[in-house]
């Protein structure tokens, strides 16, 4: 009760830290006149100014006012908009490595121009994750205008460039790109041969846009680079054939925790099943040898009792297509691991692609915390405020809005059954849409999106479905969501990407309308009549109430929830929103099914009635943020076993990159090479023993596999009594280095260097990828270890720690063992290998689901037809001529050839002589 009273008099600690950055916005505004009376290119020689004083021992913090003020000014002159002051408030948040949470419609890609300014004059490089395709090259286009204008250049990482075009995009002043490209560059790049064939350089801020999406939503799963394992087709079917027998009481399913576990009598029913099929060794399920179809099986049950068509996946042109639980949308190419997909492949009969190793992988959570500024913004951040300042040190500042909110958000709705919720929902956007109102109806998956179709059908009210059938048209389907009496369903409006503006979208109609039409009076003359069309619309729309958002039921997230809501009301536009429950909603079904609500719903409400109350929503956001909590754990858990990861990646990354910026690596060879004999040594003659303890035959036997040498070792013992471990070991160290010296002497230095250099990082990434995998394996298996009354974390960082060890012991004797006994010649010196096709996934370590995006498709096509206008490398060899040896740099390796073959590049024009 007292904080409340303090925050009426004195503000929340919020407002009070937004109202003190007002006096650096007064120091910003000053600027404005002096920089007005500028010519264009004195104010954009600004730039080469400030560099000079940063240069001269000034630091950011003091030339912001000026800086500010200058992209303001050269936003004005090259885009025609002028920051307002609470972007200027919304910049500086951004600058001091805070997250700005900006409502919709605020301008964040505007106000994201004024901390990358700011940031790039030190030249390090500025990165600006987006969280899709289309949106890095729109932004990228759009706000370029502004930095060239200042003399900064502009990147943008896409999919499908050539590591050329990438280095260039990362060696801009600005780089655009999304945080999977970002992600999965960082891992490729630490598995190159060379420094000169890494595409990024030392990282120095980055600021993330719609940065809830990014680093919560996404960061519950890994990004990961595999490569295929051997074909297990028939024993996936068989697996799948047995699981299919069973019924609902041979196992217990949790579908909060999305597991299934077989019964006693379903583990019973399990072997005999496997046994007939020759699945199974021995009689016992759980014997060790019958792990592996242990693991399938339990896969197999979570395929096919877990996993729904058309909600978790949906089966096109013969393959399984991952649908993504937060946009709706399908993520082509992406697969579940750990067997997961292949068994989904299994139930539906479709085509089983053979499962992934995993080769290198980071969390989000880990790749962004190597970044020494870190800022971001959204719409929706407050909810999550203790994650994101717990994991990534990051506040959130709530920054107001230009003009006040005018949207209407009413109570929620409750009525007992889907079909009665839905029944009316559909009479309520007749009587909006009737009456000019454009809705946008929120729906959670795209068999709700369609059963919701058909109401609308029956109700005889036109509108326009936008779920991953229809992923095509989407960005269109979004744009012109404000039409008067537009009626939109989509799945999931969460990171669109497209403004949805009341009357239109003036660039879309365009496109759609004119995209043919050739430049001239004529056009321009079309595109003012649009432009009135437009806003005489926009003017009908607001009479009829603005944007009306319609939930059809409640996420598990608030901030899925304030997304939708936040789709209405922008920039002062009048808006409704309101969202419809039942009891069949998952959130209430799963979370508060046996709770006094429900009871009460199911015996005291009438068929068809609806009931509504401030309570109801109380309850409702309490069940949420139990959900959230729960997820947050999760993240965390993530997090926390891959700070056990990470730093043994640390150590990796750091040993691989001083390898290959080291001239010669022979002392670091030979150090592994004296480590080597001494573990030999120590193992076969332990200490304070006698040599007639020893194990002369095996020490015999390893050194002569291990180092290349045949020791004399049963003579040294019987010529001298008293010999000494010692000397045994400095023995062996000497004909193992003469041994290997020999070898190197038939050689030129320089070529002998780089075996050594070939043969170290290849034994380095072959012993990596096997610990990733064992490590994989570790994380699957021990919270078992819970029933023994041990911390599954604590289990996991000790014996991981012993599998480092035992790996960095495995190489050392590996590359000691290749250059002992590997032949080599004066052949002519070879290229290094090139990197194959890795496949690229972003998976829960947990569960096995993807959570990758495959963004916007369909919108690419909208504006790439003017990237060349900005420099901006093109994704494929369009527009590149038809003289195969000018494409060499410009094509990425396994693009499409642009000769048209539809072979890769590489296998074409591109192919190696």
């Amino acid at each position: 009760m007292l904080g409340g009273l303090a925050k009426t008099f004195f503000g929340s600690s919020n407002d009070r830290y937004v109202k003190s950055l007002g006096a650096i916005v007064n120091k910003i505004n000053a600027f404005e006149p002096t920089l007005q009376a500028m010519d264009d290119a004195t104010l954009a020689n600004q730039t080469v100014l400030f560099r000079e004083r940063l240069a001269n021992g000034e630091k950011l913090d003091s030339i912001l006012p000026e800086a500010f003020a200058t992209v303001r000014e050269a936003s004005v002159r090259v885009m025609g908009m002028r920051h307002f002051d609470v972007q200027m408030i919304g910049g500086i948040v951004l600058h001091r490595g805070e997250i700005a949470e900006m409502r919709t419609g605020e301008g964040k890609t505007l106000v994201a121009t004024l901390a990358v300014y700011l940031n790039a004059l030190p030249g390090e490089g500025v990165h600006v994750i987006t969280v899709n395709d289309y949106l890095a090259r729109r932004d990228a286009e759009s706000m370029s205008q502004i930095y060239g204008f200042l003399g900064l250049t502009t990147g943008v990482i896409v999919p499908d460039l050539s590591d050329q075009q990438r280095r260039d995009a990362y060696g801009s002043d600005i780089t655009y790109g999304t945080n999977n490209e970002f992600g999965f560059d960082y891992l490729r790049d630490n598995m190159k041969y060379d420094r000169a064939s890494m595409v990024q350089r030392p990282f120095a801020m980055a600021i993330v846009d719609e940065v809830d999406s990014v680093l919560i939503d996404e960061a519950r799963t890994p990004l990961i680079i595999s490569g295929p394992t051997d074909d297990k087709s028939d024993l996936y079917m068989g697996v799948d054939a047995v699981v299919k027998q069973f019924h609902p009481d041979d196992y217990e399913k949790d579908e909060k925790q999305r597991t299934v576990i077989l019964t006693e009598d379903g583990t019973e029913k399990a072997e005999r099943a496997l046994e007939a099929a020759g699945l199974l060794q021995g009689a016992n399920l759980y014997d060790f040898e019958n792990t592996q179809a242990v693991h399938h099986l339990n896969q197999a049950l979570r395929a096919n009792v877990l996993f729904k068509r058309d909600i978790d996946y949906i089966v096109r042109d013969g393959k399984v297509v991952i649908i993504d639980e937060f946009t709706g949308r399908m993520m082509n190419g992406r697969r579940w691991s750990e067997g997961l997909h292949q068994a989904v492949e299994a139930k539906e009969g479709v085509t089983i692609e053979p499962e992934n190793q995993t080769l290198a992988s980071i969390t989000f959570q880990n790749y962004f915390r190597m970044y020494p500024k870190l800022s971001g913004m959204t719409g929706t951040a407050a909810t999550e405020a203790p994650e994101f300042f717990d994991i990534y040190k990051m506040n959130v500042v709530s920054i107001p809005t230009n003009v006040p909110v005018r949207r209407v958000d009413e109570e929620d709705e409750f009525y007992k059954t889907t079909e009665e919720k839905f029944a009316a929902i559909a009479k309520k956007i007749k009587i909006h849409s009737a009456k000019g109102q454009p809705v946008l109806v929120g729906t959670v998956s795209i068999e709700k999106s369609e059963l919701l179709s058909e109401f609308l059908n029956k109700e005889g009210v036109e509108h326009s479905v936008l779920n991953a059938r229809h992923h095509e048209l989407e960005a269109g389907i979004v744009a012109q969501a404000g039409r008067l009496g537009a009626v939109t369903i989509a799945t999931n409006m969460a990171g669109r990407g497209t403004d949805i503006q009341l009357g239109g979208n003036l660039e879309f109609r365009i496109h759609e309308e004119l995209g043919d039409m050739p430049e001239g009076a004529e056009r321009d003359a079309r595109v003012d009549e649009i432009r009135r069309e437009i806003a005489a619309e926009k003017d009908r729309v607001r009479e009829a109430g603005g944007l009306f958002v319609l939930g059809t039921e409640r996420h598990e997230s608030r901030r899925i929830d304030n997304q939708l809501r936040g789709r209405s009301g922008r920039q002062g536009d009048p808006g409704l929103s309101r969202f419809y429950l039942s009891l069949d909603d998952d959130l209430l079904r799963i979370f508060g099914s046996n709770t006094l609500f429900s009871k009460m719903m199911r015996n005291n409400i009438e068929d068809g009635e609806a009931i509504g109350s401030k309570w109801l929503t109380k309850a409702i956001e309490t069940a949420q943020k139990k959900v959230e909590a729960r997820n947050y754990d999760i993240r965390k858990q993530v997090v926390e076993y891959d700070d056990v990861m990470n730093d043994q990646r640390k150590v990796i990354y750091e040993q691989r990159a001083d390898i290959m910026d080291a001239d010669t690596i022979g002392d670091v060879v030979e150090d592994m090479r004296r480590e080597t004999v001494n573990g030999l040594v120590g193992e076969a003659c332990p200490p304070n023993s006698y040599p007639e303890q020893w194990d002369v035959v095996g020490l015999t036997e390893k050194v002569s596999a291990t180092l290349g040498v045949d020791v004399p070792l049963a003579d040294w013992i019987a010529a001298e009594e008293a010999i000494e471990p010692e000397t045994v070991e400095e023995r062996i160290r000497e004909m193992a280095d003469a041994h290997v010296n020999a070898k190197a002497a038939d050689l030129e230095p320089e070529t002998w260097g780089q075996i050594e250099k070939s043969i170290l990082l290849q034994n380095l990434d072959h012993h990596w990828k096997e610990h990733l995998a064992t490590l994989d394996a570790l994380r699957q298996v021990v919270h078992l270890r819970a029933y023994a009354q041990k911390t599954p974390l604590n289990e996991y960082k000790h014996e991981a720690f012993a599998l480092f060890e035992r790996m960095l012991i495995n190489i050392r004797e590996d590359v000691t063992r290749t250059l002992a006994h590997a032949q080599f010649s004066m052949a002519p010196p070879q290229d290094l290998p090139e990197l194959p096709d890795f496949l690229t996934s972003h998976i829960d370590p947990f569960t096995g689901e993807d959570d990758s995006y495959d963004y916007d498709a369909g919108a690419q096509g909208l504006i790439t037809t003017r990237l060349p206008q900005m420099g901006i490398p093109q994704p494929s060899g369009e527009g590149l001529g038809t003289d195969p040896s000018q494409w060499d740099g410009l094509v990425s390796r396994n693009a499409p050839c642009p000769c048209g073959s539809g072979q890769k590049y590489k296998h074409c024009h591109g192919a190696v002589a």
